[in-house]
């Protein structure tokens, strides 16, 4: 955990744009926020949070009940303390602490951006999540009846000498029964604040941003791929449901739709792969979300490489001489 004590910048708060005026452009994924829905805003403070809110349903994750959660500035929802460390920390935290990441990074909206949230039972919104969820989810029947919608707005990274922003958001959600949370990326354009060994002019380097989740114990986790590299940057175009941008989970009893969590990362549905350096043991992620794995090594003529999170058997590179 970082535990350098950052003063706060002498800076004028710049808005981007007017209070109640923020709405998702035509064609975006993020569903509608900002003052004019009855959003509510973070305090306007680098690494700063939200108090303790209640929320009128109990929420199921990872098979713990909350009834309560705080709204992070620097890209995570929490449901036991705030946060307000600013480099992420690679999951598993066995700590206790129980996040939500769909953007975990060095936030600093003294800067420029806001982060809106609210609780809802509106109607329209969740008539569009329930439709949303048939269509990637057409055999669990989900009927969306409360949503918690957080947005990040246009918010910058902390010794920001550029003007790149990010804007995405978090939806947790639940029929009553089972609970999903669903990210949606707009724009992502920096990955690291300068506190995180990122550069001040590109957003780059350092420790990268963490999307996922983490339980608290050293079992139950998850990472989007490009967690803490500089892939992350690409999150807008990498899905799981074959929607660039968008990523559905069920989190009551943890489950990736479209894919397997193997090892705390993600493969795909039909995806083979190695899971060990040495490529001996060769697994297959299956329809029904289990990963299968046998005994085999790479066939001749390839070697055994790093690809992502798991291993590939690839031709190896002809020398010229």
């Amino acid at each position: 955990m970082d535990v350098i004590m950052r003063s706060l910048p002498l800076l004028l708060l710049v808005l981007t744009s007017s209070l109640g005026q923020e709405t998702p452009k035509r064609g975006s994924l993020l569903y509608p926020y900002g003052i004019s829905e009855g959003d509510k805003t973070t305090p306007v403070l680098d690494d700063g949070a939200s108090l303790e809110l209640a929320i009128s349903v109990d929420f199921k994750f990872f098979s713990q009940t909350y009834k309560s959660l705080y709204v992070n500035n620097n890209g995570v929802i929490s449901f036991k303390i705030a946060v307000s460390q600013y480099t992420p920390d690679a999951f598993p935290l066995t700590n206790g602490q129980t996040f939500v990441t769909p953007y975990w990074g060095d936030v600093d909206n003294e800067l420029t951006g806001m982060v809106y949230y609210r609780e809802s039972t509106d109607t329209s919104l969740l008539q569009t999540i329930t439709r949303d969820m048939e269509q990637y989810l057409t055999d669990l029947h989900f009927t969306a009846t409360w949503a918690f919608i957080v947005t990040w707005d246009k918010v910058a990274y902390y010794g920001s000498k550029s003007s790149k922003v990010n804007t995405f958001q978090a939806v947790l959600t639940t029929d009553g029964n089972r609970c999903f949370t669903i990210f949606n990326y707009e724009d992502i354009q920096w990955t690291t604040g300068t506190a995180s060994d990122g550069d001040a002019s590109t957003g780059l380097g350092g420790i990268s941003a963490q999307a996922g989740f983490n339980s608290g114990d050293a079992t139950h986790y998850f990472n989007i791929p490009g967690s803490r590299t500089n892939e992350i940057l690409n999150i807008t175009s990498t899905s799981n449901v074959n929607t660039p941008g968008r990523w559905v989970f069920r989190v009551d009893d943890f489950k990736v739709p479209g894919g397997c969590a193997f090892q705390a990362n993600f493969a795909k549905v039909g995806e083979t792969f190695w899971k060990d350096s040495g490529c001996t043991s060769k697994c297959q992620c299956e329809a029904t979300g289990e990963v299968t794995c046998v005994a085999e090594s790479c066939p001749q003529s390839t070697n055994c490489r790093s690809s992502g999170p798991y291993f590939q058997c690839k031709v190896q590179e002809k020398i010229c001489f």
